[in-house]
């Protein structure tokens, strides 16, 4: 069976679950993260092995800069993938505030 084609892949935003995510073929790739008061923090990205290799983190993260762009918030990339993602793509990083500085919390 050959593989889903990428654009039938869809984004949904898991807000109870505070992650953006990927079903295909029984697998999940999700990218968690936290809101605060203007603020979005990417967490962590997760994609399994049967789905790498199709651009889905870097997906996940447009998503995520979406939607924070939409809600005014400031973008924190804890995430160490997202962070270089960010880095890597300034024409999507510069749709939106992103706070570099800011650590993660443990």
């Amino acid at each position: 069976m050959a593989d889903q084609p990428e654009q039938e892949l869809s984004i949904t935003d898991d807000s109870g679950g505070e992650r953006f995510l990927v079903e295909s073929n029984g697998q999940i790739a999700q990218l968690l993260y936290r809101k605060e008061p203007g603020r979005l923090i990417l967490v962590h990205t997760e994609v399994p092995e049967a789905l790498g290799g199709r651009g889905i983190a870097g997906k996940l993260v447009q998503a995520a800069v979406a939607s924070a762009a939409a809600e005014q918030r400031t973008v924190v990339p804890w995430c160490p993938y997202a962070r270089r993602w960010l880095q890597d793509h300034q024409d999507v990083a510069g749709t939106v505030s992103i706070d570099w500085d800011d650590t993660p919390r443990i």
